[in-house]
């Protein structure tokens, strides 16, 4: 029925316009006749830059799932609490009185959110106890992560999603394993052996915390790649079964880890022992007292350069630790009940209808999240006039750019038109909402969301055709 209303427009057009050549027509075509939207729910909401008036709706008003387009929230509510200068501390710290080379006392070291802690900081936190004097302490060792609270996993969180990269647990005190700074990860990387043989496994960091069983085989060249990661629930025990061709290059998997304290805290271990300092006591965890003396304090990059990986790679972890940092800062508690309380609010001064939304994590991986498309286009205007605008939207991916920290999840999209947007996916859901320049040389907000798809991933291509119409109008 759709198809025949279209022909029957084209057939009634005057002096041979098709009157679906305006942006409305078009837009209204392609929802209508797009194969892979039948059944599915589209909202779309398109305002002028420059005004704020609304040029297009379909749907915009109606809830849906925003995926990691709830990013855009919670990087506009950090900058507007935290500040685009505000970094995260880690502590070393000890209770104790150091003489002859001996602290006779606890260390500790203490984490306030950082998630851009590598494994070499915990040897350069291991360097600076011994540069202080020390290399035998008469107590224990501990980690402390009782800046946040805690509950490791948003409540809303796919049981499968537990064990990859973005579905990490969150501490205060955690390690990201390269730059892209997935906290409390570690990379599984699989290469071919010898065909009939087992293939070889490293671990990026090289760390006794994760147990790799290896049950994969490698097979002749050309064969099919059947490999399986997976990481048993409630251990830190990874899996891999399946086949590897002999010819294949390297897989790699960033996994998550169970307790990311405890990940981080060996690593501290380990670090003092490369140092040759030497404890009486245990490895354990625990909370600093207040009357702790800080032995060396270290300062994470500015929130500004944070937002980039955190925005243009859509990382989960992050929008996390930013929502717990948010309640840390406002109301003492680090905690997602309590930072989410500051996103709603913040969202309310700038221009979201708070009560028409259910926002249930920081990342957008909660299918409970719901946000009307209308609200995000109005947040994106209203953002504008922020004095943080320009650290808000230096983190959005740009289309095209060739460049991963440029472009990030726009990489390879929309490559011959400006456009900065935040994408989102989860099952069944694909997102795109940002700022692009039109043919003519305006610009436009826009808000896509697509709900209930049979395969997210046929979203990018529609939400790109979306934007194309609105670019050229």
């Amino acid at each position: 029925m759709a198809g025949s209303l279209a022909v029957n427009k084209q057939d009634h057009t005057d002096n041979g316009e098709d009157e679906r050549g305006t942006m409305t027509e078009k837009l209204d075509h392609l929802i209508e006749n797009e194969p892979k939207l039948q059944g599915a729910i589209v909202g779309i909401s398109i305002r002028d830059a420059e005004t704020g008036e609304r040029v297009y709706d379909h749907n915009g008003d109606v809830r849906l799932r925003p995926a990691s387009n709830m990013k855009l929230l919670t990087a506009a509510a950090a900058l507007a609490v935290l500040g685009k200068n505000h970094r995260f501390t880690t502590e070393v710290l000890a209770d104790g009185s150091t003489a002859k080379q001996q602290l006779n006392g606890n260390l500790y070291l203490k984490g306030k959110g950082d998630p851009t802690l590598m494994p070499q900081d915990f040897d350069k936190f291991a360097k600076k106890v011994k540069e202080g004097g020390v290399t035998m302490i008469n107590g224990d060792i501990i980690a402390d992560d009782t800046w946040y609270d805690d509950v490791r996993l948003s409540p809303d969180l796919v049981w499968s999603d537990e064990h990859w990269y973005y579905g990490a647990q969150i501490s205060a005190l955690t390690v990201s394993p390269d730059r892209d700074f997935d906290a409390g990860t570690v990379i599984v990387s699989v290469s071919p052996g010898d065909v009939g043989n087992k293939p070889d496994i490293t671990l990026m960091p090289d760390t006794d915390y994760v147990e790799i069983r290896n049950h994969a085989k490698t097979t002749a060249p050309d064969s099919a790649e059947n490999l399986t990661l997976n990481r048993i629930h409630g251990k830190n025990v990874v899996t891999i079964e399946g086949t590897i061709p002999a010819d294949a290059a390297n897989v790699k998997e960033w996994m998550a880890v169970w307790k990311p304290t405890e990940y981080a805290l060996e690593l501290f271990r380990d670090a003092l022992e490369k140092q040759g300092i030497k404890w009486t006591g245990q490895v354990k965890t625990s909370q600093a007292p207040q009357k702790a003396d800080v032995l060396y304090a270290d300062h994470s990059i500015p929130l500004s350069d944070l937002l980039v990986p955190f925005m243009k790679l859509s990382n989960n972890t992050h929008a996390e630790m930013l929502v717990k940092e948010m309640g840390k800062a406002v109301h003492e508690e680090g905690s997602w009940e309590k930072g989410l309380e500051v996103v709603a609010s913040e969202m309310k001064k700038h221009g979201i209808t708070i009560d028409t939304t259910v926002i249930k994590d920081g990342s957008g991986i909660s299918h409970m999240n719901l946000l009307p498309p209308d609200e995000i286009a109005a947040l994106l205007y209203n953002v504008q006039e922020a004095a943080w605008f320009e650290a808000y939207i230096n983190a959005f991916p740009d289309s095209g750019s060739s460049e991963r920290m440029v472009g990030g999840t726009l990489q390879n999209r929309l490559e011959d038109f400006n456009v900065q947007a935040k994408t989102g996916t989860i099952d069944g859901v694909s997102t795109l909402s940002g700022y692009a320049e039109t043919e003519s040389g305006g610009k436009m907000i826009f808000s896509i969301m697509l709900n209930n798809l049979l395969n997210e991933d046929d979203g990018p291509a529609i939400e790109d055709k979306i934007v194309e119409i609105l670019i050229n109008q």
